[in-house]
Parts: structure tokens; C-alpha cells; sequence
């Protein structure tokens, strides 16, 4: 007779085989994190060292676009977006080829200064890894799926050295709205053991300690709620700009390379404007942070610009650096004008936009606790969620599922993807707005049209 599994011994179990497999996927992840960086950081150095370097644009997103064109098409892009479309839409499932493929692909575009983030191909390079392992034990649709997410979430944590918002980030950034509770646990063991292994192996990371944070006073809680909405603002123009970008380049008939070299001529050209558009850009960000270089208010709109050029056009990597640059300059930009303190306007700005353009407010709060310190987070957390709504229905990722809509106020088809622009068939409610219901509201307008009915009624009553 077999023994019967109690609730306790089932969900025992659980722990400790997931616990098991996220250590390995963070062990794993940690290690090729730290290996991609090595390799980018070496890249990047030896190129800085070549005069003019930066010439060598249009040939790098050549070389680039002919390498996931021919190698792995669904390595295109930033990565991050190619990983929840397969979780999506194909149970997880990743072509191991891609690893290689964005890895290589990635520090081509960013040493010679495509304009570009380190995020997005770790989180594939995760994801493809977890894929590869659930391939290996043969897991069903749904432990395949989880595991995935597992290395999403390494990766993310590895590569900004953020392991409890990576975690966070790989379970929220799914679908909008929603949080993949049954993947909590195996997500922050992947992305805690991820970071430890990094560390050790040598990777260093940036933290920023924000010490200088004003008295709260209502004023200045009505500042923060007031940079939300810039922010807000600012990551609908980064999603527009990419989605009409990125649909000039597919109408634009041409073979994909040769949109490459397009697209590194249209970088240079940035170039009179100065450097620090190219890249990571991650020097003008601690700048910013510092306090000691102010930014200029085209800063976020060109290099909104130049990411959209590099990653329409052949280059690959991430959206998240970009979206940091984006953010803390306007954030350092719009300081003098709401009276900020600029590195806390920077700091503001970093979080207000990703959790605006990723639609992930709550990895995007915790991470403002473990870059900035804990005295800034109740602001940063604020900005975020403010941020968060005032987007709308759009996001750089336009696979995510939009699971709950941002306001009762609106009538959205669930459970569909954004696809990068908005949701689909988005109409206004204006009885919730005031605060009605739908059947109130009907009868209010039962009530007017008889009202308008009875005295006609009984003018011509009196008539007679």
C-alpha cells in the first residue's frame, strides 16, 4: 500500500527540489553574468584604447545584425522582451545557440559605443541556461516555465548587483498588474546565490548611497508626486519613440546588415552633441548621481534617440541602462525647476522610469533601497507608482500581459499582450470616474430621460 503525501510533506518537497534548482541556475547564471561582463568591460577598454573608435559603428551593428540574423534570430533586440514572449508564447522554450549568440552580439554594439543596455542579454543568457537545464530533466510546460523565470531573475540581480529586486523583477515584469507568486521563492534563492557567486568571482557593483534627503513637509511630498508624473510622461515618449523607430526600420526594405550600417552612420551623427549618448552612458548617470554635472534637458530625448537607432537597426542589448540614463538626467534636468536637490532628482528619476517604461513598480521601489539607501525609498516608492499610472497601457516590453487595468475608469481587454504600444480597445468609463457604478449610472439616466418625458406629457394635458 503506498503511503499517502500530506499537504505539508508535498509543499516540504517543493522547497527543498526548488531550492535545489534555483542554487544551480544562480550558481550557473552568477558565473556566465560575471563572464559576460569581464568580457564586455575588456572589449570595451582595448577599443577605447583605438583612435577615432568610434567609426567603427556602422560595422559593428553590421556585424551584429549578421550575427542574430544567421546564428539566432531571437536574439534581436533587447533581450528581456525575446525572453517573455517565449515564456509566453512557446512554454519557455529557448534555442541554446542564443546564449552565445547575445553574448557576443552584445559587447560587439556596446564596446564600439552602441547605445544600449548589459541587463537585457544577461536575462537571456539566464533564461537560455534555465531552458537548457529544464531540456536536460525534462520538465513539463509549467516547471520549464518556472525555471526560466529563475534565471531572468539571476540574471537581472547579477548584472546591477541587486539581488532582492532582480528577484522581484523577474516574477513582476511578466504581466502588468500581477505577480508570479509561485515562482517567489525559487526566484529570490536564483538571484540571491547569483550575486554571491558574481561577487566572489570578482564583479564589481555600483552603489549610490543618497544621503541627502529634505524633511518631509507637504511641499515636498507634493514635489515628489510632481517629478512621478514628469517621469511618467517621459517613459510614454521613450515607448513612442521606440515603437516608431522601430517601425520605420521594418518598413525601411532593405537587408537587415545593411540597416545596421544605417544605423551606426545615423549614431555618428549624434557625435557633435558629444559622446556620452553612445554606450552605456554609465559615467554621465554617477555624474548625475554626484550631483556634480547637472544635466541639460535634451539629454533623456537624445539618447531616447539613439537607443531606438542602435536597437531598430541591427545593434543588440538592453533597454534598463538606457532607461536609468533617461531617467536620472531628467531627473538631475527638472530638479532646478519643482526645487529638488539635483542627485535626488537624479535618483528619483532612475526609479520613476523604469518602473514607467517596464511597468515594475515593485522591484523598481526595492531597488531604490539597495542602490540609494533606505532614507530615500519612501519617496522613490512613491514616484514609481505614480510613474506607473501615468504611462497607461504601454511599455518597452510589448509582450507582457496586461493583467489588471491601471483604473476602473477604463474598459481594457485583459489578459492579451501590450504589443508596445497600447492596450487593445482601451475606452474610458466616465460613471467611475465620479465614483458611480454602471447600474447606478443607468438608472440616473433612466430617471432623466422620464423627467424629460413627464412635464412635455403634461403641457399637452393641459392644452387639451
Amino acid at each position: 500500500m503506498r503511503p499517502r503525501l500530506t499537504e505539508a510533506s508535498v509543499l516540504f518537497i517543493s522547497v527543498l527540489k526548488w531550492f535545489v534548482l534555483a542554487s544551480v541556475v544562480g550558481i550557473l547564471v552568477g558565473g556566465s553574468t560575471a563572464f559576460f561582463l569581464w568580457c564586455l568591460r575588456e572589449a570595451t577598454a582595448r577599443i577605447g584604447l583605438v583612435p577615432y573608435h568610434y567609426a567603427l559603428l556602422p560595422l559593428a551593428l553590421f556585424a551584429s545584425a549578421m550575427l542574430v540574423l544567421y546564428l539566432a534570430p531571437d536574439a534581436r533586440g533587447h533581450g528581456t522582451e525575446k525572453v517573455i514572449e517565449a515564456i509566453h508564447q512557446r512554454g519557455g522554450v529557448i534555442k541554446p545557440l542564443v546564449v552565445p549568440v547575445k553574448l557576443l552580439a552584445t559587447v560587439v554594439t556596446l564596446a564600439c559605443g552602441g547605445s544600449a543596455g548589459k541587463e537585457g542579454p544577461c536575462a537571456q543568457i539566464g533564461a537560455g541556461i534555465s531552458s537548457v537545464l529544464a531540456r536536460a530533466f525534462r520538465f513539463d510546460e509549467v516547471d520549464r516555465k518556472k525555471i526560466v523565470i529563475c534565471g531572468v531573475s539571476a540574471g537581472f540581480a547579477t548584472v546591477f548587483g541587486t539581488p532582492v529586486a532582480g528577484a522581484l523583477f523577474g516574477v513582476e515584469v511578466l504581466a502588468v498588474g500581477q505577480i508570479q507568486y509561485a515562482v517567489l521563492f525559487p526566484s529570490f534563492v536564483a538571484g540571491i546565490v547569483g550575486y554571491q557567486v558574481s561577487s566572489a568571482i570578482g564583479t564589481a557593483y555600483f552603489h549610490h548611497a543618497i544621503n541627502f534627503v529634505p524633511t518631509f513637509t507637504g511641499l515636498f511630498f507634493f514635489k515628489v508626486v510632481l517629478a512621478g508624473i514628469a517621469f511618467g510622461a517621459l517613459s510614454f515618449i521613450f515607448i513612442e519613440i521606440l515603437r516608431l523607430v522601430e517601425s520605420a526600420s521594418d518598413r525601411l526594405r532593405w537587408w537587415t546588415p545593411l540597416k545596421g550600417l544605417l544605423g551606426g552612420a545615423l549614431l555618428l551623427a549624434t557625435l557633435p552633441l558629444g559622446d556620452r549618448y553612445l554606450g552605456l552612458g554609465l559615467t554621465t548617470v554617477e555624474a548625475t548621481l554626484n550631483g556634480t554635472a547637472p544635466a541639460s534637458a535634451y539629454d533623456p530625448f537624445i539618447k531616447m534617440i539613439a537607443t531606438a537607432i542602435t536597437l531598430s537597426f541591427g545593434g543588440s542589448g538592453g533597454i534598463v541602462t538606457p532607461i536609468f540614463f533617461v531617467g536620472a538626467t531628467a531627473g538631475s534636468a527638472i530638479s532646478g525647476l519643482i526645487g529638488l536637490d539635483p542627485a535626488t532628482g537624479a535618483a528619483l528619476g532612475m526609479v520613476g522610469a523604469l518602473a514607467g517604461c517596464a511597468n515594475t513598480p515593485i522591484s523598481a521601489s526595492v531597488m531604490s533601497i539597495e542602490l540609494f539607501g533606505a532614507a530615500l525609498s519612501p519617496y522613490a516608492a512613491v514616484a514609481a507608482v505614480v510613474s506607473f499610472l501615468i504611462v497607461g497601457h504601454r511599455s518597452v516590453y510589448g509582450s507582457q500581459i496586461l493583467a489588471v487595468a491601471k483604473s476602473s475608469s477604463l474598459r481594457t481587454d485583459l489578459g492579451k499582450p501590450i504589443e508596445g504600444t497600447t492596450a487593445p480597445h482601451v475606452a474610458p468609463r466616465p460613471e467611475s470616474i465620479i465614483g458611480i457604478g454602471r447600474q447606478t449610472a443607468a438608472r440616473i439616466r433612466r430617471r432623466r430621460r422620464r423627467g424629460r418625458s413627464a412635464p412635455v406629457r403634461s403641457r399637452i394635458s393641459r392644452r387639451k
